[in-house]
C-alpha cells in the first residue's frame, strides 16, 4: 500500500521549513495508520471472527512402537498434513441450545498415551462377564511409530468439539493424562452407565497385516452372563452402530474392512468388556488398519481425521435424533 506524503507533491515556491515536531508527526502517522489497518485485518479486538472457536493442537507423542513407552513426547503435529491443520477446537463446556441439547454422549477413546508406563496395572484381570480379560492394553501403532492411542485421544477431542457444538453434553472416559493410565475395560463400560448416556462409542484403530483395509463398527452380542446383559441394548446398539458405519464411509471416504464383517462395515462380538458390560447403547469403531501403508497415510492426517470425527458425530446426530 502507497501513502501520499511530501515525496509526491508538486514543487512548491519558498515553502516554509517544519519544524521538530512537525517532522515527527509526518513520520508517525503512516505507521500509525499502517498498525491500525493490520489490526483491522486480523479481526480486532472482540471483532467478528470466521472461527469456531480457539484451536488447540492434537495431543500426541512420538513412540518407536508398541511395545515400549513414547521415546520422545511431543504436542506437535503427526504428519506434513498437520502443519496446516489447528487440530480440534477446544470446548470445555456444551452449548446451551442445538440439536442435542440435554443427550449425553460418552466418548471412550481407546487405550491411554501413559499404558506404556503402567504395565502392571493395565495387566491385571478384570471381569467382563463372559470371562476375564486385561485391564487395557497399549494399543498398535503404525509402523512409523504413531500410536493408536494417540490417533484414538486426537479424533475424541475432535468428535467432542463437534458434537457440544450440537448441543449435547459430551463426556471423556479419559483425557490423555486424567487418568494417567486406562481407565480399565469395564470401567469405561461404567462410566458410560453412571452418565446414563443416550450414546456411548468407543474409538479404535486396528492393528491387522498391509493389504488388510478399512473401518468396521463393531456391534455388542446378545450377552447374559455374570454382570453382564446386553440384552436390552442390542437392537439400539446396531441402529446406532449402522448409522455410525454409514456417515463414516461417506465422509471419509474409508471402505468397509475387506478382511472382517463381510464387507458390511459391521462386526458383532461377545468377548469385549466395553461392550458386555454397557447399559447403554454402546459400539466401538476401528477407524481403519495402522499397520496398511494407505490406512496409515489417512490416520496420520489431521485433515483426515476431522473427517473420521465428522463420520462418527452425523452417526450419532442421527441416532439421537431418531
Amino acid at each position: 500500500m502507497s501513502y501520499v506524503g511530501p515525496d509526491f507533491d508538486p514543487p512548491q515556491p519558498r515553502r516554509p521549513r517544519r519544524g521538530p515536531l512537525t517532522v515527527a508527526l509526518a513520520a508517525l502517522v503512516p505507521g500509525a495508520l499502517l498498525g491500525w489497518l493490520v489490526y483491522e485485518t486480523a479481526g480486532g479486538s472482540g471483532g467478528p471472527s470466521g472461527g469456531a472457536g480457539s484451536a488447540s493442537p492434537a495431543v500426541s507423542s512420538s513412540s518407536a512402537g508398541v511395545s515400549a513407552p513414547p521415546a520422545t513426547p511431543s504436542r506437535a503435529g503427526d504428519s506434513a498434513h498437520d502443519a496446516k491443520d489447528p487440530g480440534p477446537a477446544d470446548s470445555s463446556a456444551p452449548a446451551a441450545s442445538g440439536a442435542l441439547k440435554g443427550k449425553v454422549v460418552v466418548v471412550d477413546p481407546g487405550h491411554n498415551p501413559g499404558n506404556f508406563q503402567h504395565p502392571s496395572e493395565i495387566n491385571r484381570q478384570v471381569d467382563i462377564g463372559t470371562n476375564r480379560k486385561e485391564c487395557d492394553t497399549t494399543g498398535t501403532s503404525t509402523n512409523s511409530g504413531y500410536t493408536e492411542a494417540r490417533f484414538t485421544l486426537d479424533v475424541a477431542h475432535r468428535l467432542r468439539t463437534l458434537l457440544e457444538r450440537q448441543g449435547a453434553t459430551v463426556k471423556l472416559t479419559h483425557d490423555g493424562d486424567s487418568p494417567p493410565w486406562g481407565p480399565c475395560v469395564d470401567e469405561r463400560a461404567r462410566i458410560g452407565n453412571t452418565a446414563r448416556a443416550d450414546a456411548a462409542v468407543s474409538i479404535h484403530a486396528d492393528g491387522s497385516a498391509e493389504g488388510n483395509r478399512g473401518f468396521h463398527v463393531i456391534l455388542p452380542a446378545s450377552v447374559h452372563a455374570g454382570g453382564a446383559d446386553t440384552r436390552p441394548i442390542t437392537g439400539p446398539s446396531k441402529d446406532l452402530g449402522t448409522r455410525i458405519a454409514g456417515r463414516y464411509v461417506r465422509l471419509t471416504g474409508e471402505p468397509p474392512s475387506n478382511y472382517v464383517g463381510g464387507g458390511t462395515g459391521l462386526v458383532t462380538r461377545s468377548d469385549l468388556g466395553g461392550l458386555n458390560l454397557s447399559t447403554v447403547p454402546k459400539v466401538f469403531i476401528e477407524c481403519g488398519n495402522m499397520r496398511d501403508s494407505k490406512d496409515a497415510a489417512l490416520l496420520t492426517s489431521g485433515a483426515w481425521r476431522q473427517k473420521a470425527a465428522q463420520g462418527i458425530s452425523e452417526g450419532i446426530v442421527s441416532f439421537l435424533r431418531g
